[in-house]
This record gives C-alpha cells, structure tokens and sequence, in this order.
C-alpha cells in the first residue's frame, strides 16, 4: 500500500512538473512570436516619441535642431508670446485657434464621412455575398493611388477653372466661377474624400453578417422605418461606427497634404503647424511641444469616450 501511494505520489509530482515545463515553454514561444512586434513597436513608436518628449524640453538651436539646455519656453510659447524687451508674458490664442479649426475640421470630416459612409456599408451588406467582393473593390480602388496625386486632383476639380466650375456655368447657373480652392470647404471635402473608407469598412464589417429578416420582424411589429432604424440597424452598427470615427477623426487631425495642397498653406491645421516649425521656423522643441499636446488631448478623449461607455455595457451585459 506504501509502495502504491509512493507511486501515485511521484506520478502526481511527474505530472506537475511536466505541466509546469510545458507552461514553461509556451509562455517562451509567446515571447519569441512577441519580440519582433515588440522591437518594431519600440523603434518605431517608443522610440521617436522619447525623443519628441526629451526635445520639447531643450532650447531651439540657431540654425534647427536643438541646445541640451531645459526648459519649459516650448510649452509656455504655446499659451503665451515672450516680450522681447521685458521679457513678460501676454496670453496668445493664435496655437489655440489653429488648435481648435484642426478639431472642429476633423470632427466635422467624421460627422461627413458617417452620413455619406453609412449609406454605402448598408448598401454593400444589403448585396448578394456574390456581388460584395465588386463594391468593395471599388471602395478600396482609389486607395491603388498615392494620396498627394487624389490631393491634387481633387484640386483641379474645385480650381476657378475645375469641372464644378465649369459645369455650372455651362448650364447657367453661375456667371462667374465661385471661389472654392483655398478655403475651409474645399480641405473639409479632401479630407472626407481622403477617409472615407475608413469609415465605410468597419460599418460594412458590423452589418456584414446583419440578419435582415430582424427589419421585417420589427415591422411586423408595427414599428416605423424610423424605430427600426434606431432600435435594430443602429445597435448591430455601433461597434462600426465607432471604429470608424475613430479611424477617420485621429488621422484627419494631424492631416498635412490636404491642407497644404487644398488649403493653400493659408488654412494651418496642427500637422501642417508642427511641419512648420521643423522646417522653416527651426523651432524643433516647439514642434515636439505642439506634436506631444496632441497626442495627450487624443488620449484623454478616448479614454474619456471608452470610460463613458463602459458603464452602458456592464449595463447590457
């Protein structure tokens, strides 16, 4: 009977050590198939933003780049303009306002790209599964084509010589051609041209596997196309449309080609404001200052959004 326990006993401890080996080398593996991800994030991600984060706190160089001297003037210039004489301090919105047209062009670049991209999601997801591969082909085709080349031909569409133009005044209904190019509404229409798809694909993912035997099921209920809409359509897209604001507002923000080409360099937004100040300003530590304060205002808003969400899904859970 002592030999039988002693045997189960060692079977036991076998057993536990093989278990503990193989957990051994999984949690290896896991690591080995990890690293590789691991150093790209970190050279290519962790990486710049140490630097960015190391130069926002160092004194611009005469000619560009920096002088290894702290100092906060980078952050501080972005709220207030220095005296060259007494050396005070007066506020300055003019960053604050750049800030703020950047925002209000990328939320209203979001809020354009949800009315005109959720149309065409349902639209796919309403196809045959045979005839959706076509018109996603065609949502994703001008994605074939560099961004600069869809920037410039978007501007010689809203040109005073473009094709709206002249297609109005071909048919009378302008005498003169209206002044479209350099404005914010012709970078607002790049930028919804420019990210649109981002908005349409993760809808269509959404409502790809959508039963619509629910919309026939609501009617028969007696709900109106309004009621269905709201309570069946718009809950099985949620998880689509918020993926896809977030993929269109983040970019948007830091857009530089668009605003550049379509606006002229007259309209600044943040990404053309931080190019700005490592080219010709040579104001590298401002420009890392201004990069930083936008990631940290994108952060705490989705952070924000996720916390306010959670607590609608422990909720429904």
């Amino acid at each position: 009977m002592r030999s039988l326990a002693h045997t189960k006993a060692d079977a036991a401890e076998n057993l536990r050590l093989a278990q503990q080996s193989r957990s051994e080398r999984q949690r290896k593996t896991r690591i080995a198939l990890l690293l590789p991800a691991l150093v790209v994030i970190g050279l290519f991600g962790v990486m710049p933003l140490s630097i960015a984060l190391v130069y926002s706190f160092l004194e611009p160089g005469v000619y560009g780049g920096v002088e290894w001297v702290f100092s906060t003037n980078a952050y501080v210039q972005f709220l207030f303009e220095r005296d060259i004489f007494d050396d005070t301090l007066a506020f300055n919105s003019a960053y604050l306002q750049i800030f703020g047209r950047s925002f209000g062009l990328a939320a209203t670049t979001m809020i354009g790209a949800l009315v005109l991209g959720f149309p065409v999601a349902y639209f796919i997801a309403a196809r045959p599964p045979e005839h959706r591969n076509f018109w996603l082909f065609a949502i994703t085709l001008p994605f074939w084509t560099n961004l600069l080349i869809r920037t410039y031909s978007m501007l010689l569409i809203v040109r005073d010589e473009g094709f709206i133009n002249l297609m109005l005044m071909q048919f009378g209904v302008i005498s003169e051609p209206l002044e479209m190019l350099y404005t914010d509404g012709a970078v607002l229409a790049g930028l919804i041209y420019s990210y649109l798809p981002f908005m349409i694909l993760p809808i269509y993912a959404s409502l790809e596997k959508f039963d619509f035997s629910l919309l026939e099921a609501g009617h028969d209920l007696y709900a109106n196309r309004t009621r269905v809409f709201r309570h069946i359509v718009i809950p099985m897209a949620r998880p689509g449309i918020v993926a896809g604001s977030v993929l269109v507002l983040v970019p948007a923000l830091g857009a530089y080609i668009t605003p550049e080409i379509l606006g002229g360099g007259k309209k600044l937004m943040i990404g053309n404001l931080i190019a700005l100040q490592f080219g010709s300003g040579r104001n590298w530590p401002f420009g890392s200052a201004a990069a930083l304060i936008l990631m940290a205002i994108v952060l705490i808003a989705l952070l924000l959004s996720l916390r306010a969400g959670a607590p609608k899904e422990r909720a429904h859970g």
